[in-house]
């Protein structure tokens, strides 16, 4: 079996980076890019549900951060729209080394060819290390995360939507699969440690879900791991009695996958609710998401 210890890291002050906190969009310069019948319908649906205080939950893929729509995203964190976050295992990553330098989006076609991509000393050791502690405490990964990134006091922290979730107290889970993420690579990962912190978000998810009657779940960008994890915690929800039937579900993402059209869009709504999918670039959707929302909050109505 190889030895990981002998692993050799590298400085994140030598890796060149493709995002940049100049990439990201600011609230007050989102704008609509989209028109159509079906996403109006869909940011009605979203109002309607956060004026009746009910559940809105945003599961997201690691581009959106890299696209530049993190501050975005915080703005509805912010105003009490998002009410839970969900990642996949790259999510934190991103979200973390915006906070720490300011940038992060390596480029892999050249760092996998000489067997230094991923190997960051500095996201690997400090993010493992958040995970390790709270593995002890009992914590969910999100939270531990965002909890470091407070603790560290990093520079760009109001830029991470972990932090902004653990001070905002809005439950921010991370859902893993062991090997995909970077910072399995590192010879600090303990996998009994990332096992229980993503198995303790995994529960907190479950529980934010069976409050999804009449609520929405967004999928925006995740392709695999959170369709899946949502259609498992749906039927643990129904399972212990939870009445979980009109729901409205959502699918943006850039290509249409099969597992977040079934089991986002089409499955879970099968006894009520409503579903979407847009299709577009995330650079297109999300401010006109956030524009539309933000407006129609402003006005009472939907332009």
């Amino acid at each position: 079996m190889l030895d990981f210890t002998k692993i050799k890291t590298i400085s994140i002050k030598q890796r060149k980076n493709k995002v940049k906190l100049k990439d990201l969009i600011k609230p007050e310069n989102s704008k609509v890019l989209i028109n159509s019948k079906d996403f109006d319908e869909l940011i009605e649906k979203l109002v309607d549900a956060y004026k009746n205080k009910k559940q809105i939950i945003l599961m997201m893929g690691a581009h959106v951060i890299k696209v530049g729509m993190s501050l975005l995203v915080i703005d509805l964190m912010k105003k009490g729209v998002v009410k839970h976050i969900a990642m996949n295992g790259a999510g934190p990553i991103h979200d973390f080394e915006i906070a720490l330098i300011g940038e992060t989006s390596e480029y892999v076609e050249q760092t996998i060819e000489d067997g230094t991509f991923g190997m960051i000393e500095e996201t690997g050791s400090i993010l493992n290390g958040a995970i390790k502690d709270g593995a002890k405490s009992n914590f969910g990964m999100g939270y531990s995360i965002g909890k470091k990134i407070d603790d560290l006091n990093l520079k760009n922290k109001e830029c991470s939507i972990l932090w902004n979730a653990y001070k905002l107290r809005i439950p921010a889970t991370v859902h893993v699969a062991i090997g995909a993420d970077i910072i399995h690579q590192h010879p600090s990962c303990d996998g009994a440690a990332v096992g229980k912190t993503s198995y303790q978000d995994f529960k907190i998810f479950t529980e934010s879900v069976s409050n999804l009657e009449d609520g929405v779940i967004l999928n925006i960008g995740c392709a695999v791991i959170l369709p899946e994890v949502f259609l498992k915690a749906l039927t643990i929800a129904r399972n212990l009695g939870h009445k979980v039937r009109k729901i409205t579900a959502a699918n943006l993402d850039m290509i249409d996958h099969y597992r977040p059209r079934e089991n986002v869009v089409q499955r879970p709504t099968s006894l009520g609710g409503n579903g979407f999918m847009v299709i577009e670039r995330h650079e297109k959707t999300i401010p006109s998401f956030h524009r539309k929302i933000i407006d129609s909050l402003k006005t009472g109505r939907q332009d």
